[in-house]
């Protein structure tokens, strides 16, 4: 929320992730467009011509997209898309990076870039488990550091909000008769994108917790302050048609004459 203010002083906030596995699909039939009295009809079978792997960052205060569009998500994919980034953002002081806890978001190779990047000393030795390299890449004595969502907390960084419009925009209803096409039509996409459409996210969530772990006590505060779109009763039409069971059943006739 406070990323605006942060860019304004020379910070800036970037959510880095990857999306895997975006198949590069061809429809056996071309699609015949919606016109007129007819809606549009698309062919069922496909022919698949392989898959591409996209890691993009995210720039909150501003929208902007950085990415690198390749076949692997390795350690040195991801380093090397990091190093981008920083050339790319060089103009600034310092930078927060939001990652989730792959493995490949605190390696060895990272580890080397960031130092690199941070000026300072570069010891392998000292970075052979895991939790030297966060612990490396954590410090925020120096002004780039990681910061990494909790587990199961993967929401929390924005570009998943974006990977969301990439999806509807360009990878659900998209057909591509090779990897090259798929290559040369996602790069005018993205261009296109930062360039006409890129804008930052509105984030409404301001760390109170989800509905679903709050005591009932809470929930109806909650819905009175629009932080909750549902109550504890069930609806109107719900009690009418559901009616609920009484806890108490009446005994039967032939108990209560013997």
């Amino acid at each position: 929320m406070r990323a605006p203010k942060f860019h304004r002083h020379g910070e800036l906030l970037i959510c880095t992730d990857e999306k895997c596995g975006m198949q590069i699909l061809e429809r056996e039939h071309p699609t015949q467009l919606a016109r007129p009295g007819h809606p549009e009809k698309r062919e069922n079978n496909y022919i698949r011509h392989g898959t591409r792997t996209l890691i993009g960052s995210f720039v909150v205060a501003t929208g902007l997209v950085i990415w690198d569009l390749g076949q692997t998500r390795t350690n040195v994919d991801f380093a090397n898309h990091v190093k981008q980034v920083l050339e790319h953002v060089h103009d600034y002081d310092s930078t927060t990076w939001i990652l989730d806890n792959l493995n490949i978001h605190w390696s060895l190779e990272l580890c080397a870039v960031m130092a690199a990047a941070k000026g300072r000393p570069y010891q392998p030795r000292a970075l052979r488990t895991g939790k030297q390299r966060r612990a490396f890449l954590t410090d925020m004595d120096y002004p780039h550091y990681f910061v990494y969502t909790p587990k199961h907390g993967s929401w929390l960084n924005q570009v998943e909000l974006w990977f969301s419009v990439l999806a509807r925009r360009f990878l659900k209803r998209g057909e591509f008769g090779s990897p090259e096409e798929f290559e040369r039509r996602f790069t005018q996409s993205m261009m296109d994108y930062n360039e006409n459409h890129a804008h930052p996210y509105r984030w409404t969530y301001t760390g109170q917790p989800l509905v679903r772990d709050t005591p009932f006590s809470q929930t109806r505060r909650q819905q009175l302050r629009g932080r909750a779109w549902f109550g504890t009763r069930p609806q109107r039409f719900e009690r009418y048609l559901h009616s609920p069971r009484p806890y108490r059943r009446s005994k039967p006739e032939l108990a209560g004459n013997l």
